[in-house]
């Protein structure tokens, strides 16, 4: 009961007042499975690019994180190739630094962040990790490229 009525709360404040460049709503009439779309910020390499993702929320919510992974490719040393996304606040303590006091807002602007500023030395792309720390501009090239041809509408 507690998790509808949350999440009921966070999509319409997503609706109302989104994060910049963050979109968020309901796959079809599923409450715990959601849809959104970032987009690449300005100054990245992601730049103009629409991004979907995929947030299926937990039972346990907001006890449990969602778990939210990328639709469209990407190339980021922190994205893997299934969409899965490393961040801490995506996992539960220890390891993770999810609190019930996070929200799917919060969640979005963090991967946004993550995006504009990738993680090398918490990679879970190895290569594209090592690309990133010594070779920044074929990175960028790389990056670009993907996002032409996956996230241009």
């Amino acid at each position: 009961m507690q998790r509808a009525s949350r999440l009921k709360r966070e999509l319409s404040l997503l609706t109302t007042e989104p994060p910049p460049g963050i979109t968020c709503w309901q796959n079809e009439d599923q409450l715990d499975d959601l849809r959104a779309q970032i987009l690449g910020g300005a100054d990245t390499p992601y730049e103009k690019g629409i991004f979907n993702l995929e947030i299926v929320v937990p039972e346990r919510y907001p006890f449990e994180p969602p778990k939210i992974r990328f639709l469209t490719p990407i190339y980021h040393p922190n994205i893997d190739s299934a969409g899965r996304i490393c961040l801490d606040v995506l996992k539960l303590p220890p390891k993770g630094a999810w609190r019930p006091s996070l929200n799917i807002s919060t969640l979005l602007t963090s991967i946004q962040l993550l995006m504009a500023e990738p993680n090398p030395d918490d990679p879970l792309m190895a290569d594209i990790s090592s690309e990133y720390k010594y070779n920044k501009q074929l990175f960028l090239l790389n990056a670009k490229e993907w996002t032409e041809k996956y996230a241009s509408q």
